[in-house]
């Protein structure tokens, strides 16, 4: 599995502007009830089946609350988990378990529910060769957690801002006056630095495309019949993805007509949190 390399520096300042967030001055339940020595062993289990991601990144949570936590991972991330599974244990101060509980509980369902929808998407893709891609359609200020979960549901990561890729956008095109003069004015600016990619929405742009050069190709919104057709003209001269409306049910599909890759905003936008809950043993 190519799973996204987290950079830890940026987790832990998405983690501690979330607990700034959530704890401001003090929780003032937790620590009106809960002595200053008061010890407790708890368990965060799953309440339904999926891809556990995050556990790395929750328990940076109870960490950043205690460093004296002892906490033990029960479940990898890419591993299955189906409902009353242990994801992982923690030993610490009562008052980190229950204020560090929500923020955890937040990251790992949102993340494997994330990598949950994309293990779907995944298989529905088996036997071809088109491989699931994410999009730049993620919470802001999470994308980095976002786009890990979606590398550890078996899906890749399409490019991780506009710093580190290039695509032609519809809008970009109009700004140049045509999708040869955008090439041109990429390969002008950072020679082969970076593969290019065009959007299109017609045969038309697929040749601009094609005879520019671009090293991918994307279809954008097009049926299945014009998207096999595209295949067919392209050629294997450019890698070809296909978007836009990308769904379970349409996605076996889209494979069939050859492309290389298939990108889902769905899966960062509006995939379902992994329901999962927190326990305390004792």
């Amino acid at each position: 599995m190519n799973r996204l390399e987290l950079d830890w520096d940026k987790v832990d300042k998405i983690v501690d502007n979330a607990l700034e967030e959530d704890i401001g001055g003090g929780d003032v339940t937790t620590d009106a009830i809960c002595p200053v020595d008061s010890m407790s062993k708890a368990e965060i289990r799953a309440k339904e089946k999926g891809v556990i991601a995050g556990s790395p990144i929750a328990e940076r949570v109870f960490n950043r609350l205690s460093p004296e936590a002892l906490i033990t991972l029960r479940k990898e991330d890419g591993e299955r988990a189906v409902p009353g599974d242990v994801i992982f244990q923690i030993e610490a101060p009562t008052r980190a378990i229950l204020t560090g509980e929500r923020l955890a509980l937040n990251i790992l369902q949102r993340l494997s529910g994330i990598a949950t929808e994309t293990s779907k998407y995944v298989k529905e893709c088996e036997g071809y060769k088109a491989k699931i891609l994410d999009t730049r359609k993620t919470a802001p200020g999470l994308r980095v957690l976002d786009k890990y979960a979606v590398s550890t549901g078996g899906g890749l990561n399409h490019r991780i801002g506009l710093y580190d890729g290039v695509l032609i956008k519809d809008n970009h095109i109009a700004s140049a006056g045509s999708i040869a003069q955008a090439v041109r004015a990429l390969r002008h600016k950072h020679g082969g630095e970076f593969k290019i990619e065009v959007e299109t929405s017609n045969f038309g742009q697929v040749r601009e495309a094609l005879d520019s050069g671009a090293d991918i190709i994307m279809l954008d919104n097009m049926s299945i019949e014009d998207m096999r057709e595209a295949v067919s003209m392209i050629g294997g001269k450019a890698l070809v993805e296909a978007s836009g409306g990308v769904t379970l049910d349409t996605v076996r599909g889209i494979a069939e007509t050859g492309v290389d890759y298939i990108s889902a905003g769905y899966l960062t936008h509006s995939a379902k949190a992994l329901d999962m809950a927190l326990y305390l043993v004792y």
